[in-house]
């Protein structure tokens, strides 16, 4: 039997909260994965992924939030400042996890896997910047890569069709 992962149900990640979770809680759900920043030009997704959360979640949708300090070390916070903000200035209440590293060496396992499985444009897998967003079937399927400028209201047509 391989080691290679089969799906994004064979990644743990630990919560903003600090505890560990396994991503087979979202078995059977539709995912929209993202890295994600406090004080990029892109930030006000937020609200737009709150949106998305709320209109698909009772229909098995989730986003899955994950900050990230590696572009222009625009989240400089912890997890909980960045908790704190996400929630105060967004109503954020999509499951968000521990800053990461999405690109290097000390990339997630989850985000090596995600890269591998939908690498981008031109084959290129690093990450360019953030809020890319991966989508994922309710088997665990890497589906679509969507890019940093791709606002979360114009991928909800993809995320109906796989609900």
């Amino acid at each position: 039997m391989s080691d290679t992962p089969g799906s994004i149900y064979d990644f743990t990640a630990e919560t903003i909260d600090g505890a560990d979770q396994s991503l087979d809680t979202y078995r059977d759900k539709v995912l929209l994965i993202v890295n994600t920043a406090s004080e990029c030009g892109f930030t006000p997704q937020y609200k737009g992924l709150q949106e998305v959360y709320q209109q698909f979640a009772a229909r098995g949708f989730a986003v899955l939030g994950f900050p990230c300090n590696q572009f222009g070390k625009q989240e400089p916070g912890d997890a909980e400042q960045i908790g704190s903000f996400c929630e105060k200035n967004f109503g954020v209440s999509f499951p968000m996890f521990e800053k990461i590293d999405v690109n290097g060496a000390n990339a997630h396992p989850l985000y090596k896997f995600l890269k591998d499985k939908e690498p981008g444009l031109l084959g290129i897998e690093v990450i360019k910047w953030n809020f890319t967003k991966f989508l994922v079937d309710r088997k665990g399927n890497v589906v679509k890569r969507f890019a940093p400028q791709t606002k979360p209201e114009a991928i909800a047509d993809d995320i109906e069709r796989l609900l």
